[in-house]
C-alpha cells in the first residue's frame, strides 16, 4: 500500500515537471523571437521597423495584464486558496526599491508621450500607444508584486507557470529594449569624445533613429528628448528587478514550504555610524567626480585626459578601500565557528547566481582593457591608470561576491536560552520595585511566578536577584555566596558576548560601507560616465565596432551588478 502511494506521488510529479519544462521553453522562445526582432530593427533589416518591435512588446504586455488581472480576481474571490508563503522572497526593502524605480519609469513614460505628441506628424501610432500601455503595465505589476511576490502557488499550477514565465521574459525584453535604446543614444557622443582625444581615424557613421520631421514645440522637444535618456537607467533597473522577483515566484510554484516563521530583521542605523560616514563620503565624492567628468570630457584633449585621470584615481582609491573592507570581513568569518544554512531557498540561490553571472560583464571589460594596455603600441599617460583600475575591479568583485554569498548562507545567531530567561529587576534597598515576566513565559502565553531558581542578571559588578519582603535578611546573608557562584560564569558569558558584539558591529559597518560604495559605483556608468568607451585605447587594439559591441553587451550586466550587490549588502546588514 505504501509502495502504491509512493508510486502515485512520483507519478503526480511528472505532469508538474513537464509543465515546468514546457513553460521555460515557451519563455525562451518568446524571448529569442523578441531579441531577434530588436536586433533586426537596430541594424535596419529590410521590412522591419520600430513599429513592428513595439507592436510585439505591446502584445506581450497586454497578455501579461490579462493574466495578472485574472490572478488578482481569483485571489480576491478565493482568499484561502493560497496559504503558503515564502518568507525569503519579496523583502519589503526590495519592494520599496522597485516602487521607486517604477515611479521614475512612469515619469519616463510621460516624457515619451509628450515626445510623441510633439513629433506625431512623422511617428507611428505605436510609439504613442507603447508608453500608455507600459504605464498601465507598470502600475499593475508593482501592485501585483507587493501583494503576491511571496506566494507559493499550489493550484492551477500549469496555467500559472506559463503566466509567470511569460511575465519574466516580457520584462527581460523590455529591459533589452531599454538597454539598446539607451546605448544607441550614447554612441555618437562617445565618437565625438574619442575625436577630441586624437583618435581621428574612427570614421564609422552611427544612426540613432531620429525622427525625420520638425518638432512642434522646440523647447519641450529638447526637454523630453534629453530627459528620456537620463531616466532610462532607472527603467532598466526596474525591469530587471521585476523579472528576478517574478522568476522566484515561478520557482516557488508547487514547492513544499517548511512551516516556520523567519525572524524579522529590520534595518537599524544604530552601530553603523562609521561605515555610513565613510560610505557617504565616497558617495558624495563620486557624484562630484561624475559631474566634473561629464562637463570636461569631450571639451578638449587636455580636459578629456584630465577627466579620465581623475576618474581612474578616484575609482582606484575606492576599490582599494572596498577590497580591504571585504578581506577584513572574511577574516572575521574565518574566526567564527558558525554553520551554513543549506536549506532550499530559490531567492537566495538566485541572488548568488546573479552576483557571479553579472560580475562576468565587468570581468570581460576589465580583461579587455588589460589586454589592450599590454598589446597597444602607443600609450597615452592616462591609459596607464586603467591597468590598476581593471585589476582592482576583478579582485574587488571576487572578494565581495565571496563575502555576500557566505553572509546570506550563514545561519542567524541564536540567542542563548540563559539570555531569554533573564528577568529585568530593579533593586532598591534590597526589594524588588518592578519585575518583567520571563521571555519564555510571555512566549508561551503565561506569566507564572515560580519560586524555583531564578537566573541572575549580571551587568558590570551588580547581580540583582528576586526576593520577597520577608526574606531580606536571608538574602543579605547569602548575597556573597550568590555573587561567588555566578560571578565566574557571568563574567565569562559577558566577555564572550562583548567579543561577539564587537565582531557584529564591525561586520555591520563593513556591510553599510560596501552598500554605499556599490551605490556610488552604480552612478557613473548608469549616467554616461564610461571610460571603457572614452579612453580610446581598446578601440585602437580591437577595432571600434567589435569593442563597442562588447561594451554594449557587458555594460548592462556591470550596471545591474552594482545595484544587485547594494540590495544584497542591505540584506546582509539587516541579518548581521
Amino acid at each position: 500500500m505504501e509502495q502504491a502511494a509512493g508510486c502515485a506521488a512520483v507519478g503526480g510529479s511528472y505532469p508538474q515537471k513537464n509543465a515546468e519544462i514546457l513553460s521555460s521553453q515557451y519563455g525562451i522562445n518568446l524571448f529569442l523571437a523578441g531579441l531577434l526582432l530588436t536586433f533586426a530593427w537596430a541594424v535596419h533589416a529590410v521590412g522591419i521597423s520600430k513599429s513592428h518591435l513595439l507592436s510585439y512588446l505591446i502584445t506581450l504586455m497586454l497578455i501579461q495584464l490579462l493574466w495578472m488581472l485574472w490572478y488578482l480576481c481569483r485571489s480576491c474571490t478565493q482568499r484561502r486558496l493560497i496559504q503558503d508563503k515564502d518568507t525569503h522572497a519579496g523583502a519589503r526593502w526590495l519592494k520599496c526599491g522597485i516602487t521607486l524605480f517604477a515611479v521614475i519609469t512612469l515619469i519616463l513614460d510621460s516624457f515619451k508621450i509628450g515626445y510623441y505628441i510633439d513629433f506625431s506628424n512623422c511617428l507611428s501610432p505605436t510609439e504613442g500607444i507603447f508608453p500608455v500601455t507600459h504605464a498601465v503595465h507598470t502600475i499593475l505589476q508593482v501592485y501585483f508584486l507587493w501583494c503576491h511576490a511571496k506566494d507559493v502557488i499550489q493550484s492551477f499550477k500549469t496555467l500559472e507557470r506559463f503566466g509567470v514565465i511569460h511575465s519574466v521574459f516580457t520584462n527581460l525584453l523590455l529591459w533589452t529594449n531599454g538597454v539598446l535604446t539607451e546605448s544607441k543614444h550614447q554612441l555618437n557622443e562617445h565618437k565625438e569624445r574619442l575625436i577630441t582625444l586624437g583618435f581621428g581615424n574612427i570614421t564609422i557613421v552611427l544612426d540613432d533613429h531620429a525622427p525625420q520631421c520638425n518638432c512642434t514645440t522646440t523647447t519641450l522637444c529638447s526637454i523630453f528628448s534629453q530627459g528620456i535618456y537620463y531616466l532610462y537607467p532607472f527603467n532598466i533597473e526596474y525591469h530587471i528587478l521585476a523579472s528576478t522577483m517574478l522568476y522566484v515566484l515561478w520557482k516557488n510554484i508547487g514547492r513544499k514550504v517548511e512551516h516556520h516563521q523567519q525572524s524579522k530583521t529590520p534595518f537599524k542605523f544604530h552601530g553603523i555610524t562609521v561605515g555610513m560616514i565613510f560610505g557617504l563620503m565616497v558617495l558624495t565624492s563620486t557624484i562630484a567626480i561624475v559631474v566634473v567628468y561629464l562637463i570636461q570630457i569631450g571639451g578638449s584633449k587636455i580636459k578629456s585626459e584630465l577627466a579620465l585621470t581623475m576618474f581612474y584615481l578616484h575609482a582606484i582609491f575606492v576599490l582599494a578601500l572596498m577590497c580591504t573592507a571585504g578581506i577584513v570581513a572574511l577574516l572575521i568569518y574565518r574566526l567564527e565557528d558558525r554553520s551554513l544554512d543549506n536549506s532550499k531557498n530559490p531567492a537566495r540561490k538566485l541572488d548568488a547566481e546573479l552576483l557571479v553571472g553579472t560580475a562576468a560583464g565587468s570581468w570581460l571589460l576589465s580583461w579587455g582593457s588589460i589586454l589592450a594596455i599590454i598589446c597597444a603600441q602607443g600609450h597615452p599617460k592616462y591609459t596607464w591608470y586603467n591597468l590598476p583600475y581593471s585589476v582592482l575591479v576583478i579582485i574587488e568583485k571576487y572578494i565581495q561576491n565571496l563575502f555576500i554569498i557566505e553572509s546570506i548562507h550563514r545561519e542567524q545567531e541564536k540567542v542563548n536560552d540563559d539570555i531569554k530567561t533573564l528577568r529585568i529587576v530593579t533593586i532598591s534597598r534590597g526589594t524588588t520595585l518592578s519585575l518583567t515576566p520571563l521571555y519564555k513565559e510571555i512566549y508561551n502565553g503565561r506569566a507564572t511566578r515560580d519560586s524555583g531558581d531564578i537566573p541572575c542578571l549580571f551587568k558590570g559588578s551588580i547581580c540583582g536577584r528576586e526576593n520577597d519582603g520577608a526574606g531580606v535578611a536571608r538574602e543579605e546573608m547569602s548575597q556573597d555566596n550568590s555573587l561567588v557562584m555566578h560571578s565566574a560564569s557571568d563574567f565569562s558569558f559577558c566577555r564572550g558576548n562583548s567579543v561577539t558584539n564587537n565582531k557584529r558591529r564591525i561586520l555591520k559597518n563593513i556591510a553599510a560601507f560596501l552598500f554605499l560604495c556599490n551605490l556610488s559605483l552604480w552612478i557613473p556608468p548608469a549616467f554616461g560616465c564610461r571610460p571603457e568607451y572614452d579612453n580610446g585605447l581598446e578601440e585602437i587594439v580591437f577595432g571600434f565596432e567589435p569593442w563597442i559591441i562588447v561594451v554594449n553587451l557587458a555594460m548592462p550586466f556591470s550596471i545591474f551588478y552594482r545595484m544587485h550587490s547594494a540590495a544584497s549588502l542591505f540584506e546582509v546588514n539587516c541579518k548581521t
